[in-house]
C-alpha cells in the first residue's frame, strides 16, 4: 500500500537490523497501533470512561509512530546497522513523549484554544517535537523533503518580509510553535487524518499480500497466461507488474519484486537489456495508478476532495487502462518486428496448478473491491480483506504463517507504518504555514496572474512544477504539496477537481520513468544489466502517454467518466484508437501493415502517425472549440497519410 509496505522484504538494507528486543518492542508498538485504528474505526468503544477525541487519536497514532523512524532508519550511511545507538533510542523515546503529551491534553487543546494560545509548558514541548519530527521527516521522505518541509514550516515568523507575491501574515515563533502542533492543520491535518482514518488499513492489507506470496501469485498467473505468446514476457510484466503494484502502491518495490523474474525471461527471449528495464519500469510505475487500491496519495486524494475513495478509483479506472494498453501494443509490436517468440509451454506454470495454490487471493480481491466500491466502506474495507487473507492463507502449506513468519509481517508493517507516518505529519506542516499565514488563498491568484490568465498556459506551469517536485519528494509529498499550491487556481480556472488532482498525481509520477532521476528505470537497470540512462530512454519512450493522457481528462473529464454515457463511450473509443496508432508511431510497427522503419519516409510517416493518433485520442468539446467527429476525421485523416508515406518508404528499397 505505502513505499514501505512492500520495500521491507526487498529493501532491508534501507532498515536497521533490529536487536530482538528492540524488534519486540517494534511489534509491540505496530501491534498498538493497529489495535487504536481498529478501536477508531470500528468504533469498538475500549477507552470506557473516557471519550477519545478523533485528535488524541492522531496524536496517539503519532506518538506510537512517529519516532519509531529512528528505530528502523539509520541517521547515515555510517550509522551502525545492527543495533540501536543510545542518541537514536533518546529521539524515539522524546517523540513518542511529545505526541502523547498532545494526546493526553486533547480536551484542554479544544476548549482553551491552544492553536493560537497555547500555555508555555505546551510550546516548549512542541518546540522539541518540531525539531525531532524535522529529522524525522528526513528519515523517512529524505534530505529534499526535509529541507522544503523546514522552510515552510519556518515561513509564517518571515512571512511579512517576503516580496509580494509569497508575502503573508507574518506570526511571532511562539504562535507559530504551537499552532503547528496544537492546531487540526498542520502537523495532525489532512495528511495525518487521512493516514489514521483510511492509509493505515491498507498498509497492512499490502503487507499482509508481501508475505503471503501474493507476488509469487501474480508472477505465475501472468507467466501462464501470457508467457508463450509473442513478446510473452514482457507482457508477464505488464500483468503481473499493474496487478501487484495497484494494492503495493510502491514503484520501488514492485521493479524488485516482479522484475527479477520479468526481466531476466525477457532477456532470454531475445529483448535487449535496455528494453526489458524499460518495460519493468514502466509496468511497476503504472502500478500505482491502477485501481482497486492504487496508494496512499489516493486515498489523501479523497480526503483533499471530500470525495468518498470509490470515486478517485473510478475516475482512475480509464486512464489507468489506456497506459497499460500503449505499452502493450509497443511491446508487441517491437517483437513483431524482431521476431520474437515467447517462452516454452512447458516451462511455464499451469493456470490450473496457479489457482490451485492462490484461488484465495481471488476471494480476498473480491471482498475488497465490494467492500470499496459497492458498500464504500473505505476504512472498513483493508481490514476485513487481511482478515480473510490471513484466515485463508493458513491452509497454504508454502506460505503458512508460524511464530517466525508472523514477526517478519509485523515488523514489515511496523517499518511502513512508521516511515509514512513521519513523512505525512512533517509534510502537513507545509499546510500549517499556508493556512496560518493566508498564503494559500492569494498564491492561487499570483499564480493565475504569472500565467497571464491563460488557463493553458497554468496547466502546463502544474505539468512541469508537479514534473520537478516529482523528482525530489516521495509522490506523496510531492501530491500534497501540489494539491495546496496548484490545485486551488486550476479548479478555478474551470477544470474539473477530480481531473486537476489526478493530473498532479499522474505528472508527479513522471519522474520515475524520466531522466535524469527515474528511479524506477535504475532500480531496473540494476536487475536488467544494463546502463541507466539507457534504461531511462527505452522508459520515457515506453511509458510516454503517460505525458499526454493527463491533458486530456484535463480537458475533457468524459476520459475519467465524468459525463453523459454517450459522450464517456465515444471519448473512450477515440482514445483507444488514438493511443493505438501513437503506440505503433513509436514502435514503428503497425499491426496489419508490418514495420514503418527504415527510411526518412518513414521517419516522416511515424511522425504523421503519431500527429493523427494525437488528434483522434484528444476528446473533442469540454474546453475545446472542435467536435469529436471534427477531430476524429482529422486524426484519421492525418493518421492514413503518414501510413500511406510510411509504406511507401518502406517498400522502396525493397524494389531496389
Amino acid at each position: 500500500m505505502t513505499n514501505a509496505a512492500s520495500q521491507a522484504p526487498v529493501e532491508a538494507s534501507r532498515y536497521r537490523s533490529l536487536p530482538a528486543a528492540w524488534a519486540g518492542l517494534l511489534i509491540l508498538v505496530t501491534m498498538g497501533a493497529i489495535f487504536l485504528a481498529l478501536n477508531q474505526v470500528l468504533n469498538l468503544g475500549f477507552f470506557v470512561g473516557k471519550t477519545l477525541l478523533d485528535s488524541s487519536y492522531l496524536y496517539a497514532l503519532a506518538a506510537l509512530l512517529t519516532g519509531t523512524v529512528f528505530l528502523i532508519i539509520p541517521a547515515s550511511s555510517r550509522a551502525p546497522r545492527d543495533r540501536v545507538p543510545w542518541y537514536d533510542a533518546a529521539m524515539f523515546l522524546a517523540l513518542a513523549a511529545v505526541f502523547a503529551y498532545f494526546a493526553w491534553n486533547g480536551q484542554r487543546i479544544v476548549e482553551e484554544a491552544w492553536e493560537f494560545s497555547a500555555p508555555d509548558t505546551a510550546v516548549w514541548v512542541a518546540a522539541v517535537g518540531w525539531l525531532l519530527l524535522l529529522e524525522a521527516t528526513r528519515r523517512g521522505g529524505g534530505l529534499t523533503v526535509a529541507i522544503v518541509v523546514a522552510l515552510f514550516s519556518f515561513y509564517p515568523i518571515f512571512a511579512e518580509v517576503m516580496p509580494g507575491p509569497i508575502s503573508g501574515l507574518g506570526q511571532d515563533l511562539r504562535t507559530t510553535i504551537g499552532f503547528h502542533f496544537a492546531s487540526s492543520e498542520s502537523v495532525m491535518g489532512i495528511p495525518m487524518r487521512a493516514f489514521g482514518e483510511l492509509v493505515i488499513g491498507f498498509v497492512m492489507f499490502g503487507a499482509a499480500l508481501q508475505y503471503t506470496g501474493a507476488a509469487h501469485f501474480f508472477n505465475n498467473l501472468a507467466l501462464a497466461l501470457f508467457g508463450a505468446v509473442r513478446g510473452g514476457p514482457a507482457k508477464v510484466a505488464i500483468f503481473a507488474s499493474g496487478l501487484m503494484g495497484s494494492v503495493s502502491g510502491s514503484v520501488v518495490s514492485n521493479v524488485l519484486t516482479t522484475g527479477v523474474v520479468t526481466i531476466p525471461a525477457m532477456k532470454r527471449t531475445g529483448f535487449s537489456p535496455a528494453y526489458a528495464g524499460g518495460v519493468e519500469a514502466c509496468a511497476s510505475t503504472g502500478g500505482v495508478l491502477m485501481p482497486p487500491v492504487m496508494g496512499a496519495t489516493a486515498f489523501i486524494m479523497a480526503s483533499f476532495l471530500g470525495k468518498p475513495y470509490a470515486a478517485i478509483a473510478i475516475a482512475a479506472t480509464i486512464p489507468s487502462l489506456l497506459y497499460y494498453f500503449a505499452l502493450f501494443i509497443q511491446i508487441d509490436g517491437y517483437a513483431a518486428r524482431n521476431g520474437l517468440k515467447g517462452l516454452p509451454r512447458e516451462e511455464l506454470p499451469s493456470i490450473r496448478k496457479t489457482f490451485a495454490e492462490g484461488w484465495h487471493y481471488i476471494f480476498v480481491f473480491v471482498l475488497l473491491v465490494w467492500m470499496l466500491l459497492v458498500l464504500q466502506r473505505e476504512a472498513l474495507a483493508p481490514f476485513y480483506a487481511t482478515a480473510l487473507l490471513l484466515v485463508i492463507n493458513q491452509f497454504s502449506k508454502q506460505y503458512r504463517l508460524d511464530r517466525a513468519r508472523l514477526g517478519k509481517l509485523v515488523l514489515g508493517i511496523g517499518a511502513a507504518l512508521a516511515e509514512l507516518a513521519a513523512l505525512l505529519a512533517g509534510v502537513g506542516m507545509i499546510i500549517g504555514a499556508l493556512s496560518v499565514t493566508g498564503l494559500a488563498g492569494t498564491l492561487a491568484n499570483d499564480l493565475v496572474y504569472m500565467a497571464g490568465n491563460n488557463v493553458y498556459v497554468l496547466l502546463v506551469m502544474g505539468a512541469l512544477t508537479s514534473f520537478i517536485f516529482g523528482m525530489g519528494m516521495t509522490i506523496t509529498a510531492c501530491y500534497i504539496f501540489l494539491a495546496i499550491v496548484l490545485a486551488p487556481p486550476l479548479v478555478a480556472a474551470g477544470f474539473d477537481p477530480v481531473a486537476v488532482h489526478l493530473f498532479m498525481l499522474y505528472w508527479g509520477m513522471v519522474s520515475f520513468i524520466t531522466p535524469p532521476v527515474s528511479l524506477a528505470a535504475f532500480v531496473a537497470a540494476g536487475v536488467a544489466g544494463a546502463a541507466p540512462i539507457k534504461v531511462g530512454m527505452q522508459s520515457m519512450r515506453l511509458g510516454s502517454i503517460m505525458y499526454i493522457v493527463p491533458f486530456f481528462f484535463v480537458l475533457n473529464p468524459a476520459l475519467i467518466m465524468r459525463g453523459e454515457a454517450w459522450e464517456i463511450a465515444t471519448v473512450v473509443a477515440t482514445a483507444i484508437v488514438g493511443i493505438m496508432l501513437l503506440a505503433a508511431a513509436l514502435e514503428g510497427y503497425l499491426t496489419g501493415f508490418g514495420s514503418l522503419r527504415g527510411s526518412f519516409a518513414g521517419m516522416v510517416g511515424r511522425l504523421l502517425l503519431a500527429a493523427g493518433g494525437i488528434t483522434l485520442a484528444l476528446p473533442g468539446g469540454g474546453d475545446l472549440e472542435l467536435s469529436h467527429l471534427q477531430l476524429s476525421l482529422v486524426g484519421i485523416v492525418i493518421a492514413v497519410v503518414g501510413v500511406a508515406i510510411a509504406r511507401l518508404g518502406a517498400r522502396a528499397p525493397a524494389r531496389a
